[in-house]
């Protein structure tokens, strides 16, 4: 899978991994997502870039208030600082615009904002700037913002009893934006969810956000919400796997949408630590922590701060007590190589004697080695070539047959031969005797019986290696036979190839030509293929067998 398509998946992951991924896969997806964190990175500044970009060509103030909003949205969980200079400038141009209902949505953003910097005196006060008797249409948004910020107040605050009143206010709030949200929009969904889980009917509740979900598109923030806010029910439920996969899901989500401000990648560490994947969860608070300071998110970066010290301490644990491993199995390496090396100095003082044993013997005996390497050789060929071919037993039954009657022929003529010569010799008759040694009609003729022999018994084994040499070449002149003939010089040197006699000074030996001829005629035939030239000798070697694909 190229990288490309590895992004597409990732980009879409998690409407094709609901109800169906597997915790191991989701792992999987989630630290390429991580390892590829640079090219999410690179698309959200291209993003932020282009709507900047807007700002120029943007004359109205109506057009800079909407393009001031949506920096203020893509900076939000991304760069808290960048985030709080787009929405009061926003809150400003809304302010000349002199639309109440634009002032207050951009108050409002300007208090979640610095509720997400720590600044909670400020964004209360802001808070209580909105009067939302003249915008009844955003009471939901107002009730909703209004709880966002007493909840991170109960999460910071230090004692019980703080804790206790702001989460007081904090539901009340939830409750009032309740009664202001569409059944259908994902807000309602997360705030009665929320409701749900607080009175225990969390298959309601499940239920409520896994409709969202599969409606949610991959590209809206609130998916990692809502995949987040599923795997609290599921922690309610004490169903660790379930909550775990939720996690993995709104961590991919959140790093895709390059969401520093975030929380669900932060619990999946802890939950990896307790589960004794060190070495993932010091990943995941390494990357969180990197997110946090970034977005500057006072809240995320103090609920990091608290955890970071325990995986840490466990990571720098683990490398100790890895580093101590490796240390021992290094000695252990040690004296093994050690014991290893001595074994080595007594086997080789062993070979040693026995190659001194042995050299008497391997010098009277150099010759015959190079004649048996050669015989191996060959053996080694024909071996392979008999495993290939069929038709190997057949070849070699054969030839044997002949060349066996062959050479008792050419014994029994020998000794003809040297008897007429001894005649000659005690008759005295030297001048014939002289004349009939220099003659070469015996040999000429010996050589012509020979390669008729050759050529019959090559032709009984391959009936119809004309033909089909004949489908190879272009030129069929070459093919020509002179009267008598059952093979020409060209027909027979393939010949000899399709036999497995490849070698071009064997092949001339054979013959009695030189080498620089038979390389000719092989390089002329070659040149002449119907197909490439370096199949050529491979589609010989094909003649008379099944496999001619």
């Amino acid at each position: 899978m190229s990288k490309f398509s590895t992004i597409i998946i990732l980009l879409f992951f998690p409407i094709f991994t609901f109800g169906q991924a597997n915790t191991d896969l989701l792992l999987k997806n989630l630290d390429q997502t991580i390892n590829e964190y640079e090219f999410y990175l690179n698309r959200k500044e291209t993003k932020i870039n282009t709507i900047k970009s807007l700002l120029k060509h943007s004359s109205s103030a109506i057009q800079k208030q909407a393009i001031y909003g949506n920096l203020y949205l893509e900076y939000k969980s991304y760069q808290s600082d960048s985030a709080l200079v787009y929405a009061r400038k926003s809150l400003a141009i809304s302010r000349k615009i002199n639309n109440p209902e634009k002032i207050n949505l951009a108050t409002l953003n300007v208090a979640s904002i610095m509720a997400t910097l720590g600044m909670y005196k400020e964004s209360i006060d802001m808070l209580e700037t909105v009067d939302v008797k003249l915008t009844p249409n955003i009471k939901g948004t107002y009730y909703w913002t209004n709880r966002i910020v007493y909840g991170n107040l109960t999460d910071y605050a230090t004692s019980s009893q703080e804790k206790n009143n702001y989460n007081l206010v904090s539901k009340q709030y939830r409750d009032s934006a309740i009664a202001y949200f569409s059944d259908e929009s994902r807000l309602f969904c997360i705030a009665k969810s929320d409701q749900l889980m607080e009175h225990n009917q969390l298959d309601q509740a499940i239920k409520l956000l896994e409709k969202f979900f599969s409606k949610t598109p991959s590209q809206d923030p609130d998916k990692a919400v809502i995949a987040y806010i599923i795997s609290e029910v599921y922690q309610l439920k004490k169903d660790k796997e379930q909550e775990k996969k939720w996690l993995i899901i709104s961590a991919i989500s959140d790093l895709q949408l390059v969401k520093k401000e975030n929380i669900s990648l932060r619990k999946l560490a802890f939950i990896m630590y307790e589960q004794g994947e060190i070495d993932s969860a010091y990943k995941y608070i390494k990357r969180s922590l990197e997110d946090a300071l970034f977005c500057n998110a006072k809240l995320r970066t103090y609920e990091i701060s608290k955890m970071l010290p325990i995986i840490n301490e466990a990571y720098q644990h683990k490398n100790e007590t890895i580093r101590k491993q490796l240390i021992l199995f290094l000695i252990s390496a040690g004296v093994l190589l050690f014991f290893l090396l001595g074994a080595l100095l007594l086997l080789f003082k062993q070979m040693k004697k026995l190659a001194n044993a042995q050299k008497a013997i391997s010098l009277a005996n150099t010759k015959l080695s190079e004649l048996n390497k050669e015989l191996n050789a060959i053996n080694e060929r024909l071996n392979h070539t008999n495993t290939t071919l069929a038709e190997a037993s057949l070849l070699k039954e054969i030839y044997i047959g002949r060349y066996m009657d062959q050479c008792s022929d050419y014994i029994a003529k020998l000794d003809e031969y040297g008897r007429k010569l001894s005649v000659m010799a005690t008759a005295g008759k030297m001048n014939e005797l002289i004349k009939m040694v220099k003659s070469n009609v015996h040999i000429e003729k010996e050589l012509k019986e020979f390669y008729t022999n050759f050529d019959q018994t090559f032709l009984q084994l391959f009936p119809n290696f004309i033909e089909e040499f004949s489908k190879l070449i272009v030129d069929k002149e070459v093919l020509h036979l002179k009267q008598g003939e059952l093979l020409n010089t060209e027909l027979r040197i393939f010949a000899l190839i399709r036999l497995g006699i490849k070698d071009s000074t064997k092949i001339a030996e054979f013959l009695r030509y030189s080498v620089s001829t038979i390389y000719n005629y092989r390089s002329q035939l070659k040149n002449k293929s119907l197909g490439p030239r370096e199949e050529f000798e491979s589609k010989v070697m094909l003649i008379g067998t099944s496999n001619k694909n």
